[in-house]
């Protein structure tokens, strides 16, 4: 009898939850019972997206933002195609076309394009409405498409830009940044620490506007303008004014504001969010809502042979026939931890089907990586931290209540109502801001400024949905001078999680300190723990310290 035929699957997109589901499929593909093929629009190999701001102020090299080993993928057999657009999918035929004009056959097809930066309505920049067009044969202007930003702008989403922004540090620059959310304010003050003028523009009254509550963003902006970053709020951006290269094209000179200001700089960046690439999706048919709609098993909503991963993937429980046609809630998380449990979970069901295993029980998949905070699909619960050097930020959950409502709002149980507390400290002179939120003592949101040691307390009590101690002051004192770091902190046990964006535990990474590894770096290699957005570096040396190995005298 004939051995069946390897199945063939083809990945769009070769960014790093792209990446992560190639390492994930190899031990099938190496056993012959898969062919995989890779379809990457950037010609670089796949690099942590993440981490570009601190590559684009030199406070990272271009090593520290690899994710995977292509050449290891490519002896293993896996054929992937770089600096390759694909502009079509027929479902009919099952094949994607490319911009070559060649066809590849699949028997699954994995869409992990990721997404593109949102530009927001400026006069003298081209805005397009991208999801009915179909992407371009070159992929090198994938997002440039008949609408290149000018020049001086950029939206920091790729190597070229990181470029562009290093050069400006580098030279000590005038850099704005149209948007104040957690990947402005970082950049912003990374650049402002790196010697660079740097300006934050943004609507609202407080910076992290969807994260921070007034009190919270308050004091951020305070640390930032300390930290040497002016910030003007209140201000809505109208248009872009221009000067004259001596090649005699038109470079940005100043961003111009609905009230008159005119606030001048060699450079723009843009951090106005992001939006999934669905352009393929939607012109093949596929259900797309803010991102590619698939089912808990990533599969598409039209189509169980396609499935999406990552910042494309908007995942929801299908719609029932004759409901309502309203959008589902929720959408794609922009956060890489769930977009590498999505990967791993996909490769992990792939293989089980491969090998004729079980769904879910692939030997690789792990109760740290399928269950971690957030899940496969984390939305507004997720815990946000702000990397930057001397500024502590973290939040997560509903900061919105406040202490001095009238009426504080509870949430209907039934017959009952949970009644809110809301817990409140403030320092601004020294930095320092702590809310805490909670339902029927429950730990529901948080907001924490200046604080690490705190926060990281509270995002352990966060994400185990833990009870608050009745004195909330008690939490204060991590970052009191008298607290003594390990001693007797729930935020060492075993099963407290450290890196989010990997799952990785306590206990994981002190069985790691136990087998010789001393330092953050030799952690991250032995359990990818911090390779993600980095914000779990210092928490890492924290562990490594209590469970250091002693040397023998």
């Amino acid at each position: 009898m004939a051995e069946p035929a390897p199945e063939r699957i083809v990945l769009v997109g070769y960014g790093p939850v792209g990446a992560r589901f190639v390492e994930e499929l190899l031990p099938v593909v190496r056993a012959g019972l898969a062919t995989l093929t890779v379809v990457g629009a950037e010609a670089a190999d796949a690099y942590n997206r993440v981490l570009i701001a601190d590559y684009a102020v030199g406070r990272a090299g271009r090593e520290a933002l690899e994710v995977t080993d292509t050449a290891a993928a490519v002896a293993a057999g896996v054929s992937i195609r770089t600096g390759t657009s694909v502009t079509a999918i027929s479902r009919t035929r099952r094949t994607v076309t490319l911009g070559t004009g060649a066809e590849l056959p699949w028997d699954r097809l994995v869409l992990a394009t990721g997404a593109r930066a949102n530009v927001p309505t400026l006069d003298g920049v081209t805005r397009l409405r991208r999801n009915l067009m179909a992407p371009p044969a070159d992929a090198a202007i994938l997002d440039s498409a008949g609408a290149a930003l000018p020049r001086g702008v950029v939206a920091l989403r790729d190597l070229d830009d990181a470029h562009t922004v290093l050069g400006a540090v580098r030279t000590g620059g005038r850099i704005v940044v149209l948007g104040a959310g957690v990947l402005g304010m970082e950049l912003a003050l990374a650049a402002a620490k790196g010697g660079a003028e740097v300006c934050v523009v943004y609507h609202g009254e407080i910076p992290m506007n969807r994260n921070l509550d007034r009190g919270g963003g308050t004091v951020l902006a305070r640390a930032a303008r300390a930290a040497g970053v002016s910030m003007v709020n209140h201000s809505r951006a109208e248009s872009v004014l221009f000067h004259v290269d001596d090649d005699g094209a038109a470079r940005f000179d100043a961003l111009i504001c609905a009230d008159g200001k005119q606030i001048g700089g060699d450079l723009l960046v843009l951090s106005c969010g992001t939006g999934a690439r669905t352009e393929l999706a939607h012109l093949a048919g596929l259900p797309v809502s803010t991102g590619i709609l698939v089912d808990e098993s990533l599969r598409s909503w039209a189509d169980p042979a396609i499935h999406a991963i990552g910042d494309c993937a908007h995942v929801a429980v299908p719609a029932a026939p004759g409901a309502s046609l309203a959008r589902p809630a929720g959408g794609p998380t922009g956060l890489i931890g769930p977009g590498w449990r999505q990967a791993h979970r996909l490769a992990a069901d792939f293989t089980a089907r491969l090998t004729g295993r079980a769904p879910g029980t692939a030997s690789d998949t792990t109760p740290a990586e399928l269950g971690a905070p957030g899940g496969l699909a984390a939305q507004a619960a997720a815990v946000v931290m702000l990397k930057a050097e001397g500024v502590d930020v973290v939040a997560g959950g509903d900061t919105a209540p406040d202490p001095w409502d009238s009426e504080p709002a509870g949430h209907s149980d039934g017959c009952t109502a949970t009644p809110v507390s809301v817990s409140q400290w403030a320092d601004p002179e020294h930095g320092r801001y702590v809310k805490m939120v909670t339902r029927g003592g429950i730990l529901t949101g948080f907001v924490c400024v200046g604080m690490p040691r705190t926060a990281a307390e509270l995002t352990l009590l966060f994400e185990r949905g833990s009870e608050l101690p009745a004195d909330r002051s008690v939490l204060l004192r991590f970052d009191g001078p008298d607290d003594v770091p390990g001693a007797g902190g729930d935020a060492f046990a075993p099963d407290a999680t450290v890196c989010s964006c990997n799952g990785v535990s306590v206990g994981t990474i002190a069985d790691a300190a136990a087998a010789g590894n001393s330092t953050v770096a030799c952690i991250a290699a032995a359990t990818r723990a911090g390779t993600g957005c980095g914000g779990c570096k210092a928490r890492i040396g924290e562990v490594l310290t209590r469970f250091a190995v002693p040397t023998p005298s």
